[in-house]
């Protein structure tokens, strides 16, 4: 019998680690967006260097210490003496999404210091979930009497009332001022999936990558959404566009004939078809 020794690349390794629900690694999967700009990197280091932060934690809370005072420490550790913060400086940064980097620096994006936040959080025996709260990444604790909600770019607990604020300034634009008045808060503070985490992480990195028009690195991140969600289909879309930017039209045209086939009546249909027809492709 003959074995494949060969070394997995950075997208086999993630299609191994998000290929099920079921206890799917969320620091190790964040931490290997990385290794897209950096191929070298040790992921392995990256999470022992986070169980060392987890040890010198544990050592000074008590695991059986009221939720609150559990809490209080960890918001000391991580925002007081660690230092992690906010890059408000920078803040579309690609390193701000790369968590060796973000260990480094001290510095990321909401969703990136929630991702660390929550696994210190995890080793106190919290109760802890990531938020995908319109516009800002949060993360929240729960007691037995409510949770506590928190901004992980500053480390505010958020009252109610600013809930209410920065929701009615995310759906204003679209909605109309008091919109979100009109909705319970709940339905705004359900714990996102480690998948769920992984997509909004990948989604900032497109992002950027779009903005910049930087097409390689763009497919690269495209590469590891539909490797994450296999069924989102205007993520072929969208990586086909950006195939066609780098003038790999073959997998241009595959990857739109995908997203003609399962869009439906999409309102861009037609726009798509004519572009896949420029690219001498064919309805399939």
């Amino acid at each position: 019998m003959q074995h494949d020794w060969a070394t997995p690349t950075p997208l086999q390794y993630f299609a191994v680690l998000v290929q099920s629900d079921d206890d799917l690694p969320l620091l190790e999967a964040a931490a290997s967006l990385a290794q897209d700009d950096w191929p070298e990197l040790d992921v392995q280091q990256v999470l022992a260097d986070v169980d060392q932060l987890a040890a010198r934690l544990q050592r000074r809370v008590d695991r059986q210490a009221p939720v609150l005072d559990r809490l209080g420490a960890l918001g000391q550790f991580f925002f007081g003496e660690l230092g992690f913060a906010g890059n408000a400086n920078d803040y579309y940064a690609v390193e701000n999404s790369y968590l060796h980097r973000v260990l480094h620096t001290r510095r990321g994006i909401p969703i990136s210091l929630a991702v660390l936040w929550l696994e210190l959080a995890r080793s106190l025996d919290l109760t802890v979930e990531g938020v995908s709260f319109p516009g800002h990444f949060l993360v929240q604790a729960h007691l037995d009497e409510g949770r506590v909600v928190i901004d992980p770019f500053t480390g505010q607990s958020l009252s109610q009332a600013e809930l209410r604020e920065r929701l009615d300034e995310w759906t204003r634009p679209a909605s109309g001022p008091g919109f979100a008045q009109e909705l319970p808060l709940t339905l705004f503070l359900e714990g996102a999936t480690p998948r769920q985490i992984l997509a909004r992480m990948l989604g900032n990195l497109k992002h950027i990558h779009h903005g910049a028009q930087d097409w390689q690195r763009a497919v690269a991140v495209q590469d590891r959404l539909i490797t994450l969600l296999p069924r989102a289909w205007d993520e072929y879309r969208e990586r086909g566009l950006a195939l066609a930017e780098l003038g790999e039209l073959q997998r241009a045209r595959v990857d739109l004939a995908v997203y003609l086939r399962q869009a439906g009546q999409a309102p861009d249909r037609d726009h798509i078809a004519e572009r896949l027809r420029a690219l001498g492709g064919d309805l399939i």
